[in-house]
């Protein structure tokens, strides 16, 4: 959290609106087939082919989505690439390119520039996916970006929230909530060293939390590990502004309810250590905590004996007729109505 003041800092200014451009974009290499053209011209050519193409976009505002106090740039950059990807995949995809454009205040150096495009060019690696354009311009109150995020699906593959069935399967990936407490970590810390801006943090207990929280991973993964197991969603939503609000929007569009039992959370031992050094409800941070970009998907009944055991999916819970509502099922038995409790960006932020 400390900054260091003797770094180099090159002003924008000098490099202008389109040496910017070329500045930070030189060092990309395009390897999707499906990318004819990329930078450098008015706009980009991608190959339509005879997939079926995905485009979702996310704009991202500082102070509201990220904290620079203790969010590093060039993780920044990574995560922003991240969460759109996860949307692709949320769709049964494969993402191949992204659009960037940022706008950004004087205070921002050239080389602050370059740390969040490494971040950004990382993601691109990690992912196979090309930058093919955006645009740059000058704000007011810090920094903004904007990703959208383009991919393909193989026609009649794609997966939806509306076409879950009841007594389907509820099932998630991975496990849930550790982002949430990653947070409280950070914004703890960062009270800390507010009050003495000499103390350095001890993390060492957190790391898993932090590296959630600072670097996600979308799940580029399920797509074919569903594939091998030859189970096709029935639908599916990731995981970014909490599990309850993900199972609204796909029993709402659905038209069903669900059941989900409080013990088939999949909780990593550092969100429930965490949990109890913050007194907070582990189940409540994992079903309202967000930024999680896990996958939650419905499978059908007659797929269980092929998905039960699976070291990379848990059964939460089953789909059920729409007048039994959302229910979780706590560790007593008892019946509790579920509520959309996650992240709304349009809340009031003051």
């Amino acid at each position: 959290m400390l900054e260091d003041k003797n770094q180099q800092r090159t002003s924008l200014a000098e490099l202008g609106e389109f040496g910017l451009i070329n500045h930070i974009t030189k060092y990309f290499k395009t390897e999707n087939l499906s990318t004819i053209k990329a930078i450098g011209d008015d706009a980009a050519v991608l190959d339509a082919s005879e997939k079926q193409t995905l485009v979702t976009t996310d704009l991202l505002i500082e102070g509201v989505h990220f904290d620079l106090s203790y969010m590093p740039l060039k993780h920044l950059g990574y995560k922003a690439v991240v969460t759109n990807l996860s949307d692709v995949y949320a769709m049964n995809g494969v993402a191949e390119q992204i659009t960037v454009s940022l706008a950004v205040s004087n205070r921002f150096s050239l080389e602050a520039i370059e740390e969040l495009y490494a971040g950004i060019q990382l993601a691109c690696e990690t992912y196979n996916v090309d930058l093919i354009g955006g645009d740059t311009t000058s704000s007011t109150k810090g920094m903004l970006i904007s990703i959208t995020a383009i991919g393909k699906v193989i026609k009649d593959e794609a997966v939806y929230r509306n076409t879950a069935k009841e007594t389907d399967l509820i099932v998630v990936t991975g496990d849930l909530g550790a982002a949430y407490l990653g947070l409280q970590v950070l914004e703890r810390e960062k009270q800390v060293f507010k009050v003495d801006p000499n103390n350095q943090p001890d993390l060492e207990n957190y790391t898993y939390l932090i590296e959630r929280q600072l670097k996600p991973e979308a799940r580029k993964d399920v797509a074919g590990l569903l594939k091998e197991l030859e189970i096709k969603p029935t639908s599916m939503i990731d995981v970014s502004d909490g599990l309850s609000s993900e199972l609204f929007h796909i029993c709402t569009q659905s038209k069903v309810g669900c059941k989900v039992y409080e013990d088939k959370l999949p909780l990593d031992p550092q969100v429930i250590s965490a949990c109890e050094e913050f007194e907070l409800d582990s189940t409540m941070v994992a079903l309202s905590g967000g930024e999680d970009y896990e996958l939650l998907f419905t499978v059908a009944i007659a797929d269980f004996d092929k998905i039960k055991g699976n070291p990379h999916f848990s059964i939460i819970g089953h789909v059920t007729p729409e007048n039994q509502g959302l229910q979780l099922i706590t560790r007593a038995g008892q019946e509790i109505g579920l509520k959309a409790q996650g992240w709304n960006s349009l809340d009031r932020q003051d």
